[in-house]
């Protein structure tokens, strides 16, 4: 119940739409009303003396009934329209709602969570919220409606009779709440599943080479067969109940037709009701009992949107874990100075990543981090982004702690190029000019040919409006890191982060951007990750990482002169270009 009001919350735009729905509702209400009762009059003029005046109330109340189909025509239209314009309204606002939620939550929160899974909630989940709004809620009201104005009705033509009818009613309610609490587990089930189903097709689609490379297509189309069997089965099983119990419903309704139809018709006989009233309550009875049958319908399609409503707000009440303090400052351009001050940092608690790193990178200067895999290289470039916060120390942007510093002026300070590129589907130059607004077709040529881009870019079909498909799969690795370098130059930030930029590149292309790399030095901060110690070695200062600490500091030929891990470094990597020689 929390939820379905957190969602009516969130539909306050369209609250107009539904008030016009919902009284358009009510007329169609009153005029379902309105047919039964017409008919009894008919039957009543028929089973008494025909005089000359029959004929005209006949017209009369055929004219009356054509009118009313008429109008309700435009009531219909305006309900189903309106009620579906804000349902629809709403699920575009709440998918939104739900990207927007996710861009804000931190990387460790996606750290144990699958696209798919994800995608399943901002998609799926929000869907459901359509048959809540435009069917659910209208139709529970329009059978509140009914079952009020035609028990009245049924009292004012006969009380013992609509008493009799009463009988069947509690056992409907009780088997409609027996049923709501068995079904809800299993609509939440299948809504799991579905997203399970989306999570591996996700992964499938994504990874299709490396499938048909390993000629895995005949696993991996059982394992997908799989997954769609499970939602299958949850549906099922939610159908079986519902099979169970909407006959039940029928029957029990029908009892009460029996008892009318019996004692009705006794009461006739005694001439204690009239014939047009028992065709009346009859009619009427049908209307009575159809809310209560469509119960069940109902309260299905209520369960399974509230299903999807818990797996969506899941989500929204999902806290980030970085975002900005009250007291959180912006800042313009800053120096580029970054300062590293005994920070700690793990992923889990008891595994330490950084055990207590300090160092200073002066405005302009260039730093290299290298050292063994997994020692926290990435990390400490994690922690500048403010990806992560550390678990103890602090990191200083020009003398300012940037835990107290917005994430977007923050962010807007650094450019970061990774090794594992993405780039979007569009074109060359909308892949360039990708955070930098105002940046003109001049500015996208300029920081192009900085990145030493510009030299294949030309060549292709159509320059800089090229098409690079999904990821860029129609460029080359080489290719990619150099667009993102030329990304990262147009934004022109202070601050400029390169992470293995050069690991999957040939050495002619390697040499291209380490040109590019050099263009650049001085004009900003660098920080540069590298195993390829010809990337790093030009740096005004590289810092060895081991075992969570800095274990050496200097230019490339001061750190060779020591005997440390950076000369065993180079010398691993100088015996392992000897022996592919």
């Amino acid at each position: 119940m929390k939820n379905l009001v957190r969602l009516v919350k969130y539909a306050r735009p369209y609250w107009g739409l539904l008030i016009i729905s919902g009284l358009s509702l009510l007329a169609i209400t009153g005029l379902n009303l309105l047919g039964p009762w017409l008919i009894k009059d008919l039957v009543a003029i028929l089973t008494t003396t025909l005089d000359s005046t029959a004929m005209q109330q006949i017209l009369t109340l055929s004219g009356i009934l054509l009118v009313t189909n008429i109008v309700k025509i435009l009531f219909r239209y305006l309900n189903n329209y309106l009620s579906h314009k804000a349902a629809w309204s709403l699920v575009a606002d709440m998918r939104a709602v739900v990207y927007g939620h996710l861009q804000k939550l931190s990387l460790r929160y996606y750290q144990d969570k699958q696209t798919g899974q994800l995608m399943s909630r901002t998609t799926n989940d929000t869907a459901t919220f359509e048959a809540l709004i435009a069917h659910s809620v209208p139709d529970m009201v329009t059978n509140v409606l009914i079952l009020a104005g035609v028990t009245i009705i049924l009292f004012s033509m006969n009380t013992t009779l609509a008493l009799l009818t009463l009988i069947p009613v509690p056992f409907l309610v009780v088997g409609g709440w027996i049923f709501s609490h068995k079904i809800r587990p299993n609509f939440s089930e299948a809504q799991k599943t579905l997203a399970e189903l989306n999570s591996t097709l996700q992964d499938n689609i994504s990874g299709m080479k490396e499938i048909q490379v390993f000629n895995q297509q005949s696993i991996e189309k059982k394992r997908v067969k799989k997954r769609a069997d499970s939602y299958a089965s949850a549906i099922l099983r939610a159908l079986r109940l519902s099979a169970v119990f909407h006959p039940s419903v029928e029957a029990v309704s029908s009892m009460g037709t029996v008892i009318v139809v019996g004692f009705g018709g006794w009461l006739a006989l005694q001439g204690r009701i009239s014939v047009s009233d028992i065709v009346g309550f009859l009619l009427y009875l049908s209307l009575f009992y159809q809310p209560i049958s469509s119960l069940a319908r109902v309260t299905e399609d209520l369960q399974m949107s509230m299903a999807g409503a818990d797996r969506v707000f899941e989500v929204l009440d999902t806290e980030p874990d970085i975002q900005d303090s009250p007291e959180s400052m912006n800042v313009t351009r800053v120096s580029g100075e970054i300062t590293f001050d005994h920070v700690k940092f793990h992923y889990i608690p008891t595994a330490p990543v950084l055990r207590d790193v300090s160092f200073k990178a002066a405005p302009g200067e260039m730093i290299a981090l290298v050292g063994p895999t997994g020692v926290g290289k990435t990390t400490i470039i994690s922690l500048v982004a403010r990806f992560y916060d550390p678990v103890d120390g602090a990191i200083r942007l020009d003398d300012h702690d940037i835990r107290n510093l917005s994430l977007a002026s923050l962010r807007n300070q650094i450019s970061i190029v990774l090794q594992d590129i993405f780039l979007f589907n569009g074109t060359v130059a909308e892949n360039i000019a990708y955070g930098s607004k105002s940046a003109t077709r001049e500015d996208i040529e300029k920081a192009a040919r900085i990145a030493r881009a510009d030299d294949f870019i030309t060549v292709l079909p159509e320059g800089y409006d090229t098409a690079i498909g999904e990821r860029g799969v129609k460029l080359s690795g080489g290719q990619k890191q150099r667009l993102s370098i030329a990304r990262a130059v147009l934004r022109d930030t202070p601050i400029l982060i390169l992470d293995e930029a050069t690991a999957s590149v040939d050495v002619e292309t390697e040499a291209k951007i380490q040109q590019a790399i050099q263009e650049l030095a001085g004009s900003r901060t660098i920080i540069v990750i590298a195993h390829r110690l010809s990337t790093v070695k030009r740096a005004d200062r590289i810092l060895v990482i081991e075992d969570g600490l800095v274990s050496e500091s200097g230019s490339h030929e001061e750190l060779l002169a020591r005997n440390g891990l950076y000369r065993q470094l180079c010398e691993v990597q100088f015996k392992s270009l000897e022996d592919m020689v």
